[in-house]
């Protein structure tokens, strides 16, 4: 089923993750995309460029080419990280974003934010995205903030899977403990779901999560997986501090606190996004491509 009115929406951070995934459910339902990104040119960008993507360069730190890549469209789907030029880069490239939005009449900003980023956690990439959110509440433009848990694509960082062909799969909180993730996909397809019922969200921010695991869990589901025992390990605070001062806070927030949200309202809520369970979203992954089975049997 399409919109009507096809949508015509820019998005920010298109040859990544988070954005490639928005313009995946974008196109899947019918609607116009232009993708901003610094290198026109690379592989990613050519080849959403044949399935249709208008692609065009742009860069946060240029905002006459952002003001360009705004016009004429509807709608706008932002993203920053803090991990290309700090967190004060990061406000500041959002904050930029959002003002030209405002001055060029874009009736929908749609910004990824993060979970629990309005609860002064202390965790600075935290803290940076709740900042850019009571910028974009300050200036009056039409907007809806999405906060996402951790990704369940972070299982695929080369740390982690170098972990995984040793039968280990590291994290912060206690073994029995549960945590909260999201498949990077069902941020697409919420985010297309806000673009296309815009009177719903405006004004809103909106934690989301695909499914709730504790270590253990999700040990036992590697283990299935992999085909050989993979046993979950709780990083101490030394092990922790190894992986610097942003990453510390972060994963001591993780396993103090942690994320809060209701996923079953969610699925009751918006049933169409088809929310992820962590399960599927590991057997649709290519293990023996990604890993080296180690020579161990399931005990």
């Amino acid at each position: 089923m399409t919109y009507v009115r096809p949508i015509f929406v820019l998005v920010t951070g298109a040859t990544g993750k988070q954005g490639g995934s928005v313009v995946k459910a974008l196109l899947d339902y019918g609607h116009r995309v232009r993708g901003l990104t610094r290198d026109p040119d690379s592989e990613k960008a050519r080849l959403l460029e044949e399935e249709g993507v208008e692609i065009v360069k742009g860069d946060f730190n240029d905002p006459e080419s952002i003001r360009k890549a705004m016009k004429n469209v509807d709608a706008v789907f932002l993203m920053g990280t803090s991990f290309e030029e700090g967190v004060e880069g990061e406000i500041k490239h959002g904050i930029t974003v959002a003002d030209i939005a405002k001055e060029e009449g874009i009736k929908h900003l749609v910004y990824t934010s993060v979970s629990s980023a309005n609860k002064n956690t202390g965790v600075p990439h935290f803290d940076s995205k709740f900042k850019i959110e009571e910028h974009i509440r300050k200036i009056g433009i039409p907007y809806t903030i999405i906060r996402p848990v951790s990704f369940m694509e972070n299982n695929l960082a080369p740390w982690t899977l170098s972990k995984l062909k040793e039968g280990i799969i590291e994290g912060p909180i206690a073994p029995d403990k549960k945590s909260q993730l999201i498949a990077v996909r069902d941020i697409g397809r919420f985010a297309m779901h806000v673009f296309e019922n815009r009177e719903r969200f405006l004004g809103k921010a909106i934690d989301i999560a695909s499914d709730e695991l504790s270590g253990n869990e999700i040990s036992e589901i590697f283990s299935h997986a992999l085909g050989y025992t993979v046993s979950y390990h709780q990083l101490d605070t030394e092990a922790l501090k190894t992986r610097g001062e942003e990453f510390l806070k972060m994963y001591q927030w993780v396993r103090d606190v942690g994320y809060d949200v209701n996923i079953e309202k969610l699925r009751s809520d918006f049933p169409k996004v088809g929310w992820t369970r962590f399960k599927d979203w590991i057997n649709e992954q290519d293990w023996k491509a990604l890993t080296k089975p180690v020579e161990q049997a399931i005990t």
